[in-house]
């Protein structure tokens, strides 16, 4: 009874911060002040309510190992015993049934301590796919897959180089760190050192974009440092995953066999995780198509959000990368599902989701300020911190600036040198690195990866963060940009407006109004294989998945019309059917505008109008 009163007060002082932090948010953007982000007063309520803790309760020395007295013939049986030996702290969860009460000199201090420390598969599994899911379903499609090239660079590549840099460097420095270490138990090798690379290398720029959202910054910066950070956490994730995996395994300082199973799990890990988040997308589509659930929108909500976060667990539970699997999910699920989903629906999952990512945000960067108090197994170096920082820096310079250039030989909208320098400036780390490092603590090199990434997440969230608005006046970057408008300009040829002739306007809205898909985005900056996915994704999977898209009698030979009729659903062909007389009707209207119009430019008088 004691503990739930406690975990419901902790609880409702954690709600208290999140309201607190809501209400401070309203007001900075009532004043328009952006010299903070939302995710920056989080962090600074949790570190006052931090302190509150720590200094709160009357401390003591822990009793070392013998010390721990027992009372006899009483009815209170601890649920938990806290033992130091030799500078460790262990947690004993077993009930001691010889011995009923334990008392020690600071025993108030390590249960406010242990309440204020929530597990970590808390935000894992809880916390972190409403995230990624929310990143995957709110992508804007247009400009991520216009873009996809550089995008799939930086993230893959990008974040691959950024884990070795950040590897190579802090190996230097904890050579160094080593030289003055006093504890011969303490080792930390230079696959440690990759760990870390990786865990650091997941970007979470929230605060950046939230500042672009608000500004209307360019959409190509936008979408670049969107997409890479939406990949970049799934392939961080990977990659810690199968550097600890090579860690179990090896044998020597370098074990190729150990090398090339952590390479394959890699491979095998993000294409196992994306078919499962793919799979689950599919199925939701195809229920949702072929039932009558949307006429009961608050049970088709439901659906969607269970089977979305379904793909995480599935993922989790066969040995893959939910955050992977949740991710695609989320990407998958706003090509297809989307499309099938009641009107009611469609509105309520976005705010849904939004809402979640919002609060789950908050409550992670919340919790960091209130960590670095309360957690009791912090471990600051000042040397590694030092070369921490200076390794975040020179990797992100190493993944931006090479990569641009290298991109830039095939791109025709080219990378500019301003926008590589936001993109440089825009390296924040946030909730997935936090999670990566709490997720295991067990010795001393793991808490001080902990320690320092916290450390990290704090200078760039306050300082990078807080700096966004300034860094894109500073570098002249376009901001107010109207994405509609630049749709509607990236769909006519404006080169030529000027050159064409009046025939030759009548040519091109003749042609143009037999095509019931409107105006289609040009893609000469995107590969060929994402053209061809285009028109197959058109012809064959949206007809399959959605009611959009030409019917599958239209695209299938007529040896498989009925299995056509099979899976066109009736509603397809009333929307296709609609889209024909649609298309007749403005034809003949702009046949006899333009008729009227050649009329008057040739007429008796053989004046030109």
């Amino acid at each position: 009874e004691e503990k739930h009163r406690t975990d419901s007060a902790n609880l409702l002082l954690f709600i208290a911060l999140l309201m607190l932090t809501i209400f401070t948010i309203w007001i900075f953007k009532h004043k328009r002040m952006r010299f903070i982000h939302e995710t920056g007063l989080a962090i600074v309520y949790g570190l006052i309510i931090g302190v509150i803790i720590k200094y709160s309760t009357v401390s003591g020395n822990a009793p070392q190992m013998g010390n721990v007295t027992c009372k006899q013939n009483t009815s209170v049986v601890p649920s938990y015993v806290y033992v130091n030996y030799n500078n460790s702290n262990y947690l004993f969860t077993r009930q001691l049934s010889d011995c009923p009460q334990i008392k020690f000199t600071n025993q108030e201090l390590q249960k406010a301590r242990k309440y204020m420390t929530f597990d970590p598969e808390l935000f894992f599994n809880i916390l972190l796919p409403p995230i990624i899911f929310h990143a995957g379903y709110s992508l804007k499609k247009r400009h991520f897959f216009r873009n996809i090239g550089s995008i799939l660079t930086f993230a893959f590549i990008g974040t691959v180089l950024s884990a070795l840099v950040v590897g190579s460097i802090m190996f230097g420095f904890v050579s160094w760190m080593m030289v003055y270490n006093t504890d011969p138990t303490f080792t930390f090798g230079f696959v440690d050192c990759l760990l870390f690379g990786a865990i650091v290398s997941a970007t979470d720029p929230v605060t950046v974009l939230a500042v672009f959202k608000e500004l209307k910054v360019d959409v190509n910066l936008d979408a670049l440092l969107f997409g890479e950070s939406v990949l970049n956490d799934a392939v961080a994730i990977v990659l810690v995953s199968s550097i600890q995996k090579y860690q179990s395994a090896r044998s020597s300082v370098f074990d190729s066999g150990a090398f090339f199973s952590a390479l394959g799990s890699f491979i095998g890990v993000f294409l196992g995780s994306f078919a499962i988040g793919a799979l689950a997308a599919v199925i939701t589509a195809c229920m949702f198509k072929f039932t009558k659930i949307c006429h009961y929108p608050v049970l088709e909500t439901s659906i969607f959000f269970l089977m979305s976060w379904s793909s995480f667990l599935l993922a989790e539970a066969v040995g893959f990368t939910g955050i992977v699997s949740v991710l695609f999910c989320g990407v998958l699920q706003a090509h297809y599902t989307y499309n099938n989903l009641s009107t009611e629906s469609k509105a309520r999952t976005k705010e849904l989701f939004e809402l979640l990512n919002f609060l789950a945000e908050n409550f992670i960067f919340g919790y960091m300020g209130v960590a670095m108090f309360t957690f009791s197994h912090h471990h600051f170096n000042a040397i590694f911190i030092f070369g921490a920082f200076v390794a975040v820096l020179v990797s992100r310079a190493c993944n931006i600036y090479p990569l641009s250039f290298l991109l830039n030989l095939g791109r025709k909208r080219k990378i500019s040198r301003n926008i590589q320098h936001m993109m440089m400036f825009a390296g924040l780390r946030g909730a997935i690195a936090f999670t990566l490092a709490i997720r295991n603590t067990c010795t001393t090199g793991k808490q001080m990866m902990f320690s320092t990434t916290l450390l990290i997440v704090f200078f760039t969230v306050w300082v990078l963060g807080g700096g966004t608005t300034q860094m894109l006046t500073w570098l002249n970057i376009k901001v107010g940009v109207d994405e509609d408008d630049v749709a509607a300009v990236e769909a006519l040829d404006l080169d030529h407006q000027n050159t064409e002739t009046v025939n030759d306007n009548y040519q091109r809205c003749r042609t143009s109004s037999t095509d019931d898909s409107g105006p289609q985005p040009k893609y000469a900056d995107s590969a060929w294989m994402f053209k061809n996915w285009y028109k197959f994704d058109k012809n064959y999977l949206k007809p399959i998945l959605t009611h959009a898209g030409p019917p599958l009698s239209a695209s299938l030979p007529s040896c498989c019309a009925p299995v056509a009729n099979c899976l066109t659903s009736p509603r397809a062909y009333a929307v296709s059917q609609n889209l024909d007389e649609d298309s007749d009707a403005d034809f003949i209207l702009n046949d006899a505008n333009f008729g009227g119009s050649t009329s008057q430019l040739h007429g008796s008088n053989g004046r030109t109008t």
